[in-house]
């Protein structure tokens, strides 16, 4: 009760601070092609639920047609505008959305797509007991995994086989320890105000 009290309020100040950026960043990806400002993808939840989450959109329209689940270093499907959204995680900003209804907290696992969520071993699948969440430790730690992708020879490989796995443990781990103050100082890592582990 009190972690969804904590993530309520502050996703409310968020969203009512925030919202000039948001028409600022609507703008923007407007004008640069006329597309869709926001990107809702099916994601898997607490329990197996399946919700939609919301991001700002940075790649071109039907991205998901012309290419992975995962984005990869300069990947062509990313816009202008993406790539700065991106860089600055402004991108995420809508997911304050999420967790305002409930879907999602402040901090929690990153939630997957079906096609990675079905790749879970018995022991990965005691993750989908969390709340998944905007940031967490392995957000933390992977914040450039996108360039750590582009240097393999087979990022989907090396996503499903290394970075995914260890995203898992670092989470299970971190919610075997988690608490209010811990999850504060999580967004403070995520934020650059506090060193990054």
């Amino acid at each position: 009760m009190a972690k969804r009290f904590f993530d309520f309020f502050w996703a409310t100040v968020g969203l009512l601070l925030l919202w000039p950026i948001f028409l600022v960043v609507a703008f923007l990806i407007k004008a640069e092609d006329g597309g869709a400002v926001f990107f809702r993808q099916e994601r898997v939840g607490r329990k197996g639920r399946s919700f939609r989450m919301w991001k700002f959109r940075t790649m071109i329209k039907d991205a998901e047609r012309f290419g992975r689940a995962i984005t990869v270093g300069g990947d062509p499907r990313i816009t202008r505008v993406g790539h700065w959204l991106r860089a600055t995680k402004v991108d995420e900003l809508p997911q304050l959305l999420n967790v305002w209804v409930g879907n999602m907290s402040l901090v929690g696992p990153r939630p997957e797509v079906k096609g990675y969520v079905d790749l879970y071993t018995e022991d990965q699948r005691k993750v989908l007991d969390l709340q998944p969440g905007i940031t967490d430790l392995a957000s933390v730690k992977y914040r450039r995994e996108s360039e750590m992708l582009a240097i393999s020879s087979d990022p989907d490989r090396t996503y499903v086989e290394e970075i995914m796995p260890e995203k898992i443990r670092i989470n299970l781990e971190y919610a075997s320890q988690a608490n209010l103050s811990r999850d504060f100082k999580v967004i403070l890592m995520t934020l650059g105000f506090l060193p990054r582990r």
